[in-house]
Parts: C-alpha cells; structure tokens; sequence
C-alpha cells in the first residue's frame, strides 16, 4: 500500500472515530463505554477494509486450495498422498494429516492449518500488528485518536483487540477455505484420530473448530509482540519488518538442538499442539502449556507496549 492510500484510509478511520466522540463522552466528559465500542468498531473497519489486510486474506485462503490441488493431482491414480494407507500420526506432527486428505476431506482442514501456522498466519498477524501503531504515526492521525477522551491505555487495548480479532479472522479464513475445497474435491465421512478410533463427521467439524481456535490462540503471543515493536517506531514497515523477522529468527532458534533448554519458551515451541485435539482421548498438557505461554508473552510484551505507548511523545 502507497503512503496516500494508507493516509486515506488511517484518516477516515481517525475521523469516524473522532467524529463519534461527542455522542459518545459523558456530561462529565469521561470516556464512556459507547465511546470504547465505537473506536473498535472504527478500527475493524480501517484495518479489514485496507487491501493490504484482504491481500492477505487472500493468500491465506489461496494456501488451502493449491494444498487440495497438489494432493488431487499425485493421488489420481488412487494412490494415498503422503505414503502408506492410512497416513498415521508421524507423532502427532500436523503435516502427517496429508496422508489422510484423500480418504477425508476434513483432513485438509487440519493440514491447511499445519502447513500455514508456521510462516503464513504469523507473518499476516505480524504485518497487521506491525502497523497497528506505527502506521497512525507515520500517516499522522495518532495525534488525531489521541484528541479524542479514549485515553492512551483504552487506545491500546483497542489496538491489541483489532489484532485479536483478525488473528481469529484469518485462522477461519484458512479453515473455511480448506473445508470447501476438501468437500468439493474428497470424500467426507467418519473421521480416523491420531489415535485410530473413529468419530462422526460430526464431531469431526466440532474438533476442526476447536483446532482452529487452538491455532488462533497460538497468536496471541506473536500479536503482543508485534504491538510491543509497533511502538517503537513511526515507520509501518520497519515494525512489520522486525516483527517478522524475530518470528523467523525464533522458528529457527527453535530447531537448534543445543538450545533445547530455551525451547520450551519460544513462543512457537507449542505450535503443533493442537493435533492432540485429533486424539483419543484428547491430550491437553501440550496444549495448556501453549496457552498458558502465550499468556505470559501477552502480558510480558503488552505491559512493554503500555510502559512505552503512555510514555511516548506522538508531536515528534
């Protein structure tokens, strides 16, 4: 996106926002919780109607299909994608699900998610939260949110909120999306586990939402961080640069064996978790641990983020 274009649309989220503020502050003139629920609503719009973010979600979406594709064509002559019959478990890793696509579509769900949880979604989040604040500061309308009585902290959270919301966002997109092109190109039916019991279809698409959830989940570490490096600067892009590049350097520190005692608190070490949700019964020590990581680094990042957006001067 061009600096007009994302003056053009930071200023007409600004506007809408400031514009809301007398219909929304008190007689006091205390920020009001209207006034909390406008500017949310002001920032989903700025951010999902940016053809940056679209593009993304595009992409996103784009990933299922060529995934379904590539397996539809290596399983034409009925062979089962991935190796032997059956797929299995590979340990619980999410690419093994690839062996199972062809006897199920669901199982493309699963596999989408796996094959972009490791770069795709995180780099989309990472771009979105990049910009969350940096971008107002280089198209200057941070001063104009600011004017409005939200308050620096309110504005924060609201940020954060947006970011939430599109990491749910695009994690849907790319389940959605793998979910049609799985039943418009496989079979659906009962659903095998890792574990190699068998359950409806039915419950099969409960555990596919559940598992979509447990990635959007994943995010919210990557999410915080991102904000956190949103504040440092005034330029969109060298946040969105930064953010994706200590994603990459810490997908890659987490593959050294020597650092295998730091592992544990990377915040992509539990990614994969989420397959437990495919076993019978469903193995949750993994997946609490993930969460309750990227607990610690929304609150490790967003209290960094907080200390430095409340103590930065925006007239610079």
């Amino acid at each position: 996106m061009s600096r007009a274009e994302h003056r053009d649309t930071t200023d007409g989220g600004a506007a809408a926002a400031v514009a809301a503020v007398p219909r929304a502050v008190g007689a006091g003139g205390a920020p009001s919780r209207l006034w909390t629920s406008g500017l949310f609503r002001s920032e989903l719009l700025t951010t999902f109607r940016r053809w940056r973010t679209l593009a993304l979600l595009a992409v996103l979406a784009a990933v299922p299909v060529l995934v379904g594709i590539a397996v539809r064509i290596e399983t034409g002559d009925g062979s089962s994608a991935g190796g032997g019959p059956g797929g299995g478990g590979g340990g619980g890793e999410g690419p093994a699900f690839i062996a199972q696509i062809t006897n199920n579509g669901l199982f493309l769900v699963f596999t989408a998610l796996a094959v972009t949880l490791p770069f795709f979604l995180p780099m989309a989040v990472g771009v979105v939260a990049g910009d969350a604040i940096a971008g107002e500061a280089h198209g200057g309308t941070l001063r104009y949110l600011l004017v409005a009585p939200a308050g620096r902290t309110r504005l924060l959270l609201t940020k954060y909120a947006t970011v939430l919301t599109f990491c749910l966002v695009a994690t849907l997109v790319v389940a959605a999306s793998a979910l049609a092109v799985g039943a418009l190109l496989f079979p659906l039916g009962e659903v095998t586990t890792i574990s190699g019991t068998r359950i409806g279809f039915g419950e099969g698409l409960l555990r596919a939402l559940l598992i979509a959830l447990a990635v959007a989940a994943s995010l919210i570490g990557i999410a915080a961080l991102g904000l956190f490096v949103s504040t440092l600067t005034n330029s969109g892009i060298a946040a969105m640069a930064t953010t994706v590049g200590l994603l990459i350097t810490v997908q890659i520190l987490d593959q050294i064996p020597q650092l295998d005692a730091l592992h544990p608190y990377f915040f992509s070490h539990y990614w994969l978790s989420f397959a437990d949700l495919m076993r019978e019964p469903v193995y949750w020590d993994d997946l609490q641990r993930n969460l309750g990581l990227q607990a610690l680094y929304a609150a490790v990042f967003g209290s960094a983020a907080w200390a430095r957006f409340t103590s930065r001067d925006i007239t610079a």
